[in-house]
C-alpha cells in the first residue's frame, strides 16, 4: 500500500461544514517555551463536557499554560474539522480528543499524531486492555486514554412507571414486550429512538458476537452477508421498525432527541457509559427520573456487552507545542487529579484504579441527584465487565460511519427497505473503498 493512499484513508470526505472551527485552530505559540517558566497558550479540541474543569484544573497545576478550549459538538464533527485542516495545511490543533476506533486513520501512512511511546513506558497496565490496545498503532502509541464506553440503557423511570414497567428488561424478549407497553402511552411515546446510528449498532453487534470486520494490517475482511449474528439483531431491529415502536424520525443528538429524553417520550437510549455528563447538561429536564440499566441480554444467563465510543486524547504532529501537549494529556488522561476532575462531573474512567475505586462507584453528587439517588456508576463498571467479546472495526471505520445511513437509512426512516438488505449493499460499498484504497479486502 503506499503513502499516498494510506494517507487517503485518514483525510475521506472531509466537508466544509466545520471550516470555522479549522480556521481558529493551530498553536498560538511558535515555540515551546512551557518548561522555561514561559507562558503559551495550547488550542485544544474536543466534545467531552468535563473536560471543562479537566481544563481549569490544569490551567491550576500548570499556570503557563493556558488552555483554548474549542467544543466541537462531536466525535463526527470533530473528524471532519481535522480533516478540513489537514487538507488546508493549516488551523490543526495542538490536542485533540479522538474517538478509538478513529486513531489508526491518523495514522496509516504519513501520521498526523505523535508518536507517544518513548514516554509512555509502563503506562500499559495503568488502563484496561481494551482502551490500551486501542492506542496502540503498529509499533506506536499515538495517545492516551481518556474513557470508556461499555454501551448500557439509560431510560425515564417516570415513564416505564407510567406504562407499568416495574423494573428494565433483562433480555430483548423482554425489551420487545416493553416496547408495546410504551408505544401504547400515545402517539409521541416511544421506547427509544434511531433513525440510523452506526455506533449503537456496533454495540448490538458487538453484544451479539457478531464478527462483520476483521482487520489484520493491510488485510481486512467484511462480513455483513453471511454473519449469524448479524442477522439476529438485524432481523430483531427491524421487527420493530416494522411494527413502530421505535421513534425512526429523531436522530441521536438532534434537539428534539435531547428533548424525547428530558420528557421521558422517548423512554430509553442506548449510549456508553460516558453518557450521564451529557444527559446532565443536554436533557436537564429528566433530572430525579433518569436511571440506567444493563443493556438487554440475549440470555439472561450468559450475559455480554460491546463498547459504544469511548475517547483518547493525541498530541497533533504539526503542534510546535509538544512538551506542553504532552503535560496537558497526560494530566487528563494519568494525572489523578486530572482523572478525578471529569469522573466527578460524570465521565467514565479508562484507568483500572479509578473503576475499582468507592469514591468513583459512589458517584458525583449532582449526577446521583439527576439519577434520582441511584448509584449510576456501580451499574456501568457491571457493564464495563460484561463486555467479553472481542469486536474489531476497520482501519477506515470514518468512512464506514459516514455512509451507513447511506445504505441503512431508508430501512430506518423511508422502510422502503430492510436492515438485512441495507447491510448487503453497505457490505459491498465498504468493500468497494477499502480496495481503492490499496486494502486487501476479502468478502464472507
Amino acid at each position: 500500500m503506499t503513502m499516498s493512499l494510506k494517507k487517503s484513508v485518514a483525510i475521506v470526505g472531509a466537508a466544509a461544514m466545520l471550516v470555522s472551527i479549522a480556521a481558529c485552530g493551530g498553536s498560538s505559540s511558535s515555540g515551546d517555551a512551557s518548561d522555561n517558566g514561559g507562558e503559551v497558550t495550547l488550542n485544544v479540541w474536543g466534545w467531552e463536557p468535563t473536560l471543562k474543569q479537566a481544563n481549569a484544573a490544569f490551567e491550576k497545576k500548570y499556570p503557563n499554560i493556558k488552555i483554548k478550549w474549542n467544543n466541537t459538538g462531536t466525535a463526527d464533527d470533530t473528524v471532519t474539522g481535522l480533516n478540513n485542516a489537514i487538507q488546508a495545511g493549516s488551523g490543526i490543533p495542538d490536542v485533540v480528543q479522538l474517538e478509538y476506533m478513529t486513531v489508526p486513520q491518523y495514522v496509516i501512512g504519513d501520521s498526523q499524531l505523535s508518536d507517544l511511546k518513548d514516554k509512555t513506558s509502563g503506562y500499559k497496565n495503568f488502563y484496561t486492555p481494551g482502551t490500551w490496545n486501542s492506542v496502540n498503532v503498529g509499533d506506536g502509541v499515538y495517545a492516551l486514554p481518556m474513557d470508556s464506553g461499555p454501551q448500557a440503557m439509560f431510560y425515564n423511570k417516570a415513564t416505564f412507571d407510567k406504562a407499568g414497567i416495574s423494573e428494565a428488561p433483562k433480555t430483548w424478549d423482554e425489551f420487545y414486550q416493553d416496547a408495546k407497553k410504551i408505544r401504547a402511552l400515545g402517539d409521541d411515546y416511544y421506547i427509544t429512538a434511531d433513525a440510523g446510528d452506526s455506533k449503537v449498532m456496533n454495540a448490538f453487534l458487538w453484544q451479539a458476537g457478531a464478527e462483520p470486520y476483521k482487520s489484520n494490517g493491510e488485510n481486512v475482511t467484511i462480513n455483513f452477508k453471511s454473519d449469524p449474528q448479524v442477522k439476529t439483531v438485524a432481523e430483531f431491529w427491524q421487527k420493530l421498525i416494522d411494527e413502530d415502536l421505535i421513534n425512526t424520525k429523531v436522530a441521536t443528538w438532534a434537539d428534539e432527541w435531547n428533548r424525547g429524553i428530558g420528557d421521558g417520550t422517548i423512554a430509553a437510549i442506548f449510549e456508553g457509559a460516558w453518557m450521564p455528563a451529557n444527559l446532565v447538561s443536554n436533557s436537564p429536564q429528566a433530572s430525579g427520573n433518569m436511571r440506567v440499566a444493563l443493556q438487554p441480554n440475549w440470555d439472561a444467563s450468559k450475559p455480554s456487552n460491546g463498547e459504544n465510543g469511548g475517547s483518547a486524547i493525541a498530541v497533533t504532529k504539526a503542534s510546535k507545542l509538544q512538551d506542553a501537549a504532552w503535560k496537558y494529556i497526560n494530566f487528563v488522561c494519568h494525572d489523578k487529579t486530572g482523572i478525578k476532575a471529569r469522573t466527578s462531573g460524570g465521565a467514565f474512567p479508562a484507568d483500572k484504579a479509578t473503576m475499582k475505586s468507592e469514591e468513583f462507584l459512589k458517584g458525583s453528587d449532582e449526577v446521583t441527584k439527576y439519577f434520582g439517588g441511584q448509584e449510576y456508576n456501580k451499574v456501568l463498571a457491571q457493564a464495563s465487565e460484561q463486555v467479553t467479546n472481542e469486536y474489531q472495526f476497520l482501519p477506515f471505520m470514518g468512512q464506514a460511519n459516514s455512509i451507513y445511513t447511506d445504505y441503512l437509512g431508508d430501512a430506518y426512516v423511508k422502510k422502503s427497505t430492510t436492515l438485512e438488505k441495507g447491510f448487503a449493499k453497505f457490505q459491498d460499498a465498504l468493500a468497494k473503498y477499502g480496495k481503492e484504497q490499496g486494502f486487501t479486502v476479502k468478502e464472507s
